[in-house]
């Protein structure tokens, strides 16, 4: 089984991960695809600074919440692929488990509120919404 885990280096992306870590799945021979979203930099900076500048800025950060999950999924011996991409995370997700052809997502939600969600919209509402593929949100 293919397991798409989203990752935004938050604490629920931590339990999302120690979760998976058990899930039965991997133990019969599954793989994980990690896939960090970067919200994009506004085309004004963009210009100012340059495409080059913006690129490695994207990378540093995505470098910052795969990291340790490469490590702690190298320490468990599971078998997993790293990507990360620039855009609006929940379409991100989406797009990406079709791309991988994922049979499963699994993602940390924050557990905001109803009206918070109803003012700032919800990724993991997103991705169950719009994901052909079962989504398992870990709080």
């Amino acid at each position: 089984m293919k397991i798409l885990l989203a990752a935004d280096g938050s604490p629920y992306t931590k339990k999302a991960l120690a979760y998976l870590v058990n899930h039965e799945a991997l133990a019969a021979g599954g793989e994980v695809v990690v896939v960090n979203v970067q919200p994009a930099i506004p085309p004004r900076v963009k210009s100012a600074v340059g495409a080059a500048v913006v690129a490695d800025y994207h990378r540093d950060e995505a470098g910052k919440v795969l990291q340790p999950i490469e490590r702690f999924l190298k320490r468990h011996q599971i078998p997993f692929t790293t990507k990360w991409v620039v855009g609006s995370a929940g379409a991100e997700i989406v797009r990406a488990a079709k791309r991988e052809r994922a049979q499963l997502v699994v993602m940390g939600t924050h557990g905001h509120g109803v009206l918070k969600r109803a003012l700032l919209g919800s990724v993991a509402q997103n991705v169950v919404t719009d994901c052909d593929v079962p989504v398992l949100l870990v709080k």
